[in-house]
């Protein structure tokens, strides 16, 4: 698929990457369906297309453009030539996409307040609860993210304001918050509640003496708090997944990951290990084949395989296949695309959003967050996903938070929480050294590595 834009300054058709831009100008936008054809097996081009005042008339050369320039003008463009699939992969436009529907909901309709960008904060929320009282003390204490954005001092009085409300939604809620805990997690959980209001009080007196430098760290302290309080209020696995899919490795909770990863030809950064958070709640398929393969060593030594600004991919093992092959089988093990919607108790699977005609839904693990991590998969089958991942990178006009044009295409299953900044240095040759689970992993069940020893 691609875009055509009708557009007064240029007429070119041309072969994209994500680096190449079009001239600065503002282009108005339509869709048509075009085909395409692999160059080799494992890199795909698409083709924007710029056209003159008529969009019916189309006028191009084979001409690569390889600018660096115009990204806010024309990003959008070349992003939608250009998607998440195995390879380079396409965003998979929809047959029905024609000249004047365009495929993508209006990006306004999308957007619901300010986006959580946060990996952590993703986290929290999308953790299978529904306490409003812990919520109501969540709430404040993210919103200080928010004040610290204020220059100065000035942003510690709106500092102490999200404390108070926080501490009273604490007091008013406590009673409700104990009624919410799993029983065989009580104990922990009220522990962690008297560590809240111990550094509540801590950042409160940070905040009076103005050390505005000591606020973040102190936040995300209290923050853990609560997130460890409202898994604990998870009670086992909340829904049963479907029969089809109940014998594959399944994450039933979530896992903590390390990948080590060693940087060729940067001085600044030889080695960094990168601590990811899958979430089998809401991806369960999708976290526990990660997982699975993390066990089989499926991924250490692996290059990275695409860094080019947008995003970082892995998982294309050598030789012929383009995925994991299961031993067992002697074929490639797949899973289903797997979305979980927002208010939904199950996800969605084999479809994406759009498929179904869910323009507007938002997802409980968007692309919202710098190292959102998801499954790469083949550009007209949903359920061709193996072992290629990738991690989302940049923020653009087609990716903004909360209005993003990957969410209800691409199975998200976890995010990078910590060093994520320093994924924006990888190359395409740095080498996975290694990926361990260090938390979790007795939420996998049907394990494949342990059957295969």
């Amino acid at each position: 698929m691609a875009a055509i834009f009708s557009c007064h300054s240029c007429s070119s058709l041309y072969t994209t990457s994500k680096s190449s831009l079009f001239n600065n100008h503002k282009p108005s936008i339509n869709y048509i369906r075009l085909s395409h054809s692999p160059n080799n097996a494992s890199i795909r081009r698409f083709r924007p297309i710029c056209s003159s005042q008529n969009p019916n008339q189309l006028q191009s050369t084979d001409k690569q453009k390889d600018r660096f320039s115009g990204i806010k003008e024309c990003v959008l463009s070349v992003a939608l030539a250009i998607g998440l699939m195995t390879g380079v992969p396409s965003l998979g436009f929809p047959s029905n996409a024609n000249a004047v529907a365009p495929a993508i909901p209006d990006l306004a309709v999308l957007i619901s307040g300010p986006p959580i960008k946060d990996p952590g904060a993703l986290l929290r929320y999308a953790l299978p609860i529904d306490n409003k009282a812990i919520r109501e003390v969540q709430k404040p204490l993210e919103d200080i993210t928010d004040s610290l954005k204020v220059a100065g001092v000035k942003a510690l009085d709106s500092v102490e304001r999200n404390l108070k409300q926080a501490s009273r939604a604490l007091k008013q809620g406590k009673s409700m918050i104990i009624a919410g805990l799993a029983e065989s997690k009580k104990d922990h959980a009220i522990e962690l509640l008297g560590k809240l209001e111990v550094g509540m009080e801590e950042l409160q007196k940070i905040a009076e003496d103005r050390k505005r430098d000591a606020v973040a760290p102190k936040q995300k302290e209290l923050l853990q708090y609560v997130g460890g309080v409202e898994e604990d209020m998870v009670n086992g696995f909340p829904y049963e997944i479907p029969e089809e899919y109940q014998n594959m490795p399944l994450l039933k909770g979530r896992a903590t990951v390390d990948m080590k990863v060693k940087v060729k030809d940067n001085p600044n950064l030889e080695e960094c290990v990168f601590r990811i958070v899958l979430d089998g709640y809401n991806a369960p398929v999708t976290a526990g084949n990660f997982v699975d393969l993390v066990e089989r060593h499926f991924y250490d030594g692996m290059e990275i395989q695409r860094a080019d600004g947008f995003v970082v991919q892995t998982g294309d093992p050598e030789g012929p296949a383009e995925g994991f092959i299961d031993p067992s089988t002697e074929k490639t093990r797949t899973i289903p695309l797997e979305i979980m919607v927002e208010g939904e108790k199950t996800p969605v699977y084999g479809v994406t959003l759009e498929d179904i005609g869910l323009y507007k839904a938002q997802t409980k693990l968007p692309f919202n967050a710098f190292g959102t991590m998801a499954m790469a998969r083949e550009e007209f089958e949903n359920n061709s996903a193996s072992s290629q991942v990738f991690w989302l990178l940049k923020e653009s006009e087609l990716t903004p938070s909360n209005a993003n044009i990957l969410d209800g295409r691409y199975a998200v299953f976890g995010y990078v929480t910590q060093n994520e900044d320093f994924l924006a240095d990888l190359k395409v040759g740095d080498v996975i050294e290694s990926v361990q689970v260090v938390a979790g992993l007795d939420n996998l069940v049907n394990p494949s590595y342990k059957i295969a020893g």
